[in-house]
């Protein structure tokens, strides 16, 4: 065995040693993989949580084939997508190994299994979305301290002051008072007059 072999040997040691950890900490979702690129007939040299059901020794995909044939090809393909043989949809991420002269020795490839995220992110849609967007109801009662306070957020998100807010401002304000229900607070126009400085008028003027 040539020294450059047992490099070669020692280096895919140790990655397969990094690729078991990985994929023993996000099993069962995610497939780790270690290639050989330093061979024509080289290929996975040890493969983890084999969600593709290639075993090692089996055949380089394409992209490993491509980084053998040209050392310039990416080091690293980051989340891209690809798909099991059952249609199970994947996110992968390939990360090349170079020697000292700058040629691909080897590859890193993670394929993490997304179906179950994918599933799980429509079932929270679903479960979050409202029917009835109009409708308006809080499950505590709104006071005029409330309404005194949101103003005063307002404005410092606004970074300025209330008595400063420009009337673009003040319709934007009395839109989300409106969203947020603090109009139905008995005598909340008079307040928001006086917080604001303004008239009755002016506030329901803001409000078309």
């Amino acid at each position: 065995m040539t020294q450059n072999h047992k490099q070669q040997q020692h280096l895919l040691e140790q990655l397969s040693a990094i690729a078991e950890g990985l994929s023993r900490t996000f099993k069962p979702f995610c497939e780790v993989v270690v290639h050989d690129l330093t061979e024509p007939n080289s290929g996975i040299y040890t493969i983890y949580n084999p969600l593709s059901n290639r075993q090692s020794k089996d055949a380089l995909t394409a992209l490993g084939q491509a980084r053998q044939a040209d050392a310039k090809y990416p080091q690293i393909v980051a989340n891209y997508p690809n798909k099991l043989a059952d249609g199970r949809q994947l996110k992968s991420t390939s990360v090349g190994i170079k020697d000292e002269a700058g040629n691909y020795v080897a590859a890193f490839c993670m394929n993490v299994d997304i179906s179950v995220f994918t599933t799980a992110q429509q079932m929270l849609s679903q479960l979050t979305a409202f029917e009835q967007p109009e409708q308006k109801e809080t499950l505590y009662t709104l006071t005029l301290e409330d309404l005194q306070q949101y103003i005063q957020k307002f404005a410092v998100k606004q970074a300025t002051t209330v008595q400063a807010l420009k009337t673009p401002q003040k319709k934007q304000l009395l839109q989300e008072l409106k969203q947020h229900g603090f109009l139905d607070i008995r005598l909340s126009i008079d307040t928001i007059a006086q917080t604001l400085g303004v008239s009755r008028t002016s506030v329901y003027g803001y409000l078309k």
